[in-house]
């Protein structure tokens, strides 16, 4: 039944989301803390196990589980409506920087002052990232069990550099056996307050409109797959298949229906594509597209568009007056086929999904999958450490300052429960004095 807390009306929820769109750092885990601590601790939208099963999907799915999962939690509120402008607000600021800094970044190149606030800015995320995972971690590794699997997913890839698809199916295949076997022992959430004081707007009652009916899966296939072959059909008319602008839209497409593990996963792709098989941008600009991508709010697979507008401006494909016309649109394309997907699998899956809630058979596997990917997700704070802490690499230096701000940013997060905003600005802050002080 319905909690004491009211729904939230649509313009409520379009205030979250545009503001989450403009404080999203951290990549997906920090993002997704940020989505759990307010519409679940502190608004009291959703309730902790709706949360929980709605992230165990997105985290089943290819592309940036972050949005998937702001997609999903809108749409649970406010119908398909509300899943288009909550996935679409998580990427629109984010497009809209990345699109200003790539042409900055092209234009004249790095600045001394944007490298110092870079440098700030980094350790940050390293904490947040390690935060993000202990408050995740926290709520999903409710007993012994899942909190081994965490354990052995994170030295299965620490250690044996064991892909990640087959990390998430041995989780599956474990939380398969374990939920026939130990099934009180595989409930996300498992010794955790499911609702806050005062109740949930949203809680195990699924609301009406998340019923799965096959006309409206029928319906949602079809719109996605028109907005997926019309733009690709157009450019391919107008420009030819060999064209960047084509190929960009194929490529993204491909980039997000077969990477696996958020952006962290994707980024090899990207990088095997658009430098060494296309050549549309050099090695070092693409770990320049990945830096802003980290410093910028939004998820950070929007390392795409600076992809895309960089491959435009290089190529310079609308002549050497209108670089910026071919970045943006550029930009604009490896965005729309990059995320269409992921509003495609929500809205047509969603149904289906919410068909399983409270079903064990289908609760284990996916409990056990969160569980694994909270092991993940510390290999991958550690990985971004130690290129933080030794940007030379380990048998070089290490970076005593960068290491302190990260130190101070993680008692900020841990101790004094200071806000992610609070502390990226913060870091940028002490970055720029420290580049300034240094010159």
């Amino acid at each position: 039944m319905r909690g004491q807390v009211p729904p939230p009306t649509f313009g409520e929820a379009l205030r979250f989301w545009l503001k989450l769109g403009f404080i999203s750092f951290g990549g997906p885990a920090g993002q997704i803390a940020v989505m759990h601590q307010e519409l679940v601790d502190r608004r009291g939208w959703i309730s902790e196990s709706r949360f929980l099963h709605a992230l165990n999907y997105c985290m089943l799915l290819p592309g940036p589980e972050a949005q998937q999962l702001a997609t999903y939690l809108g749409w649970l509120m406010h119908r398909t409506l509300g899943g288009i402008v909550a996935g679409a607000l998580f990427v629109l600021p984010s497009l809209l920087i990345l699109i200003g800094l790539s042409w900055i970044y092209a234009a004249w190149g790095s600045q001394p002052l944007i490298a110092a606030m870079f440098w700030g800015i980094k350790p940050a995320v390293t904490a947040i990232v390690l935060h993000a995972a202990w408050r995740i971690g926290s709520r999903a590794l409710g007993n012994g069990l899942l909190r081994a699997i965490a354990v052995a997913a994170f030295a299965a890839i620490f250690v044996l550099d064991v892909p990640f698809p087959a990390i998430i199916a041995g989780a599956a295949l474990l939380g398969h056996l374990g939920g026939r076997l130990l099934p009180g022992r595989f409930l996300a959430g498992t010794g955790h307050a499911e609702h806050g004081a005062n109740g949930t707007a949203i809680d195990d009652e699924a609301p009406a409109h998340t019923r799965f009916r096959w006309p409206r899966l029928a319906a949602v296939v079809a719109i996605g797959l028109l907005l997926w072959s019309l733009p690709l059909a157009a450019l391919t008319l107008a420009f030819g298949w060999e064209h960047l602008l084509t190929q960009t839209g194929w490529f993204f497409t491909k980039a997000a229906l077969l990477t696996f593990g958020g952006a962290y996963a994707v980024l090899p792709y990207v990088h095997q594509g658009a430098v060494e098989h296309y050549g549309w941008l050099s090695a070092a600009q693409m770990i320049d597209g990945l830096a802003l991508g980290e410093t910028t709010p939004g998820p950070l697979i929007m390392v795409v568009a600076f992809v895309g507008f960089i491959a435009a401006w290089n190529h310079a494909i609308f002549g050497p007056d209108a670089l910026f016309a071919a970045g943006a649109a550029a930009a604009l394309l490896a965005t729309w086929f990059t995320f269409l997907p992921s509003f495609l699998f929500i809205l047509a899956g969603g149904p289906l999904v919410e068909s399983t809630h409270g079903r064990q058979g289908f609760a284990a596997p996916l409990s056990a999958i969160t569980a694994a990917v909270v092991g993940v997700i510390v290999n991958l704070a550690l990985f971004f450490a130690g290129h933080v802490f030794w940007p030379q690499g380990l048998a070089g230096p290490v970076d005593a300052g960068a290491m302190a701000i990260a130190v101070i940013a993680a008692i900020a997060l841990f101790r004094f429960k200071r806000g992610v905003i609070e502390v990226i600005a913060a870091c940028a802050a002490a970055g720029v004095a420290s580049g300034l002080l240094a010159g």
